[in-house]
């Protein structure tokens, strides 16, 4: 469960072929550094033989892994802006199917963000501006130091966000197609969408979980004609496409792990499956989830599941009745994967629990006997440490914000030690017994430390600078490997980090990594971990 919402190098990057040297070193070094062999001897663990999966994070103009080398891919949907009226108070702006302006009024503009990421933690020098039709485009907090049509060549100030400008759009031949290549990819964008870097850190793991690469939590998808595809203009609106995913897994040798939209039709499902069966490399897996977390009542799909659980009849208390009904749904997906596949054997059918509380693992495997058709129960074991603004008075701890905001990070990583780490520890073991009841595997969809404030205690700047400096402690890379050493030893399968890389923030030290160009002490345990530990030695 999550509750929404330093580098290596200087700021000065020197550059090669547009990378920086950090990130040169990290590409031909991030097999080998992390996992202690030579790096001139070794490929590194192959994918099939490890132990974990990673939570890649969400699309955003603020995503600070920057998998794509084209960074408009990832740009904040359109702003429209008038002359002399207030930022963003422009009139609706005309769009394509695929998001393109196809006009725009008198006096007015269309922009949009990229890389909102503060500290210059996205390569610098000469970024190249493609695109197509007739019209004027210009940046703000960038250089111009070329242009011709089709063709713009930048450079970004480096501090931060900087702007792309729709100024002029043709509506006979609008501008289109719009890609803004970081240094050194133009000539290879096409063949290759992805930053070298983010390929490499990832390229020894088992599985990437995309729930948050399909903006599952809350996802208004319903129809296959709903999906995202590459011809959108961001990703950041309907998701990263289906066939990027792929693509990913594909190079990488990992396994896919999808969380179908909760509102999707059985056509969408079908469709999906058929894409996944047709283009996937053979060998791979798929992961195979209905959603996520129906069981939070935070999410949409939760309360989603609720109302279609007691109008199918299966309980008059709503979340019993979200429970089963996810059971049910989630019966019914699997069967349009398995006519897709022509089988069962690629697949990992997944429901999904609460760490927490294994009687909602009980409700959904029993439930029509939904445990015959399932292969892994998948539960969130976090080292949760949850702090509210004020503690509920009936706890003997009275651990509010104001009182943890004055321990040390020593005493925090204490706490997440002798208190918190035991704690999920029991629940991998309680759910382990529930899977093995009902003959499935025990898996984690989410894993790692849970530090945060809650209901208000995110707000006091001091528990959360706490919070964030007890993730970039050494020892926290000391717990990680304790932690990976629990769900190894109670008899855990697949354990999917949540997450990869997100600069940590009032919301949580999520990432691993705060930026596509960072070091922490937990990722390295982490890929240590992964290197130790194969599923089975050659």
């Amino acid at each position: 469960m999550r509750f929404p919402g330093r580098s290596c190098c200087s700021r000065r990057h020197v550059r090669r072929g547009g990378l920086p040297l950090c990130v040169l070193v990290g590409v031909a070094l991030a097999a080998c550094v992390f996992s202690g062999r030579p790096a001139a001897s070794s490929e590194g663990l192959p994918p099939g033989e490890s132990r974990l999966g990673i939570n890649l994070a969400g699309p955003a103009d603020w995503n600070t892994e920057l998998p794509f080398v084209d960074v408009f891919r990832l740009s904040r949907r359109w702003i429209s802006q008038r002359k002399g009226e207030p930022w963003g108070k422009g009139p609706a702006l005309d769009l394509d199917a695929n998001g393109w302006v196809k006009r725009l009024e008198p006096d007015c503009w269309a922009e949009t963000l990229l890389c909102t990421i503060e500290g210059g933690h996205y390569p610098t020098g000469p970024y190249v501006c493609l695109y197509e039709g007739d019209g004027q485009i210009d940046f703000g907090s960038a250089r111009e130091v070329s242009r011709e049509p089709g063709r713009i060549v930048i450079e970004p100030e480096g501090r931060g966000a900087f702007f792309l400008r729709l100024r002029r759009t043709n509506p006979e031949n609008p501008v289109r197609a719009i890609r803004v290549l970081m240094p050194g990819f133009e000539k290879t964008y096409r063949e290759n969408p992805w930053h070298p870097a983010f390929l490499a850190r990832w390229r020894h793991f088992n599985t990437i979980r995309f729930m948050d690469w399909m903006l599952t939590n809350g996802s208004k998808v319903r129809r296959w004609s709903d999906r995202p595809t590459p011809d959108h203009a961001t990703f950041t609106e309907r998701g990263v496409p289906l066939e990027l995913m792929i693509d990913l897994c594909n190079r990488l040798g990992a396994n896919p792990w999808f969380c179908m939209p909760h509102e999707a039709d059985d056509d969408y499902v079908r469709q999906f499956a058929r894409q996944v069966r047709r283009d996937l490399k053979p060998g791979l897996n798929v992961y195979v989830e209905y959603s996520n977390e129906i069981w939070n009542s935070i999410f949409a799909q939760t309360r989603y599941a609720n109302e279609q659980g007691q109008k199918r009849g299966f309980g008059e208390k709503p979340w019993e009745a979200g429970w089963r009904y996810s059971a049910a749904r989630s019966v019914e997906m699997f069967a349009l994967w398995e006519e897709a596949f022509g089988g069962r054997d690629r697949l990992v059918r997944v429901i999904a629990s609460q760490a927490a509380v294994p009687y909602i693992a009980e409700q959904k495997l029993s439930f029509r006997d939904a445990f015959r058709h399932c292969d892994a129960l998948a539960i969130a074991p976090y080292m949760s440490f949850n702090v509210p603004a004020k503690s509920d008075r009936g706890r003997s701890d009275r651990l509010d914000a104001d009182a943890v905001s004055q321990w040390t990070v020593e005493q925090v990583l204490d706490h997440v030690e002798h208190r918190a780490l035991p704690e999920c520890i029991r629940w991998m073991h309680d759910n382990k017994k529930v899977a093995d009841k009902y003959r499935v595997k025990l898996v984690a969809y989410e894993a790692g430390q849970h530090l945060v404030g809650v209901g208000g205690g995110e707000n006091n700047q001091r528990l959360t600078d706490l919070f964030m400096a007890a993730n970039r402690h050494p020892r926290m890379g000391r717990l990680y490997t304790q932690y990976l050493d629990a769900w190894r030893d109670a008899g855990g399968d697949l354990c999917a980090v949540f997450s990869s890389v997100g600069r940590f923030s009032k919301w949580g030290s999520w990432g691993l990594l705060e930026y596509y160009d960072d070091d922490t002490p937990k990722f390295r345990a982490v890929m240590q971990w992964n290197e130790a530990n194969p599923r089975r030695r050659p």
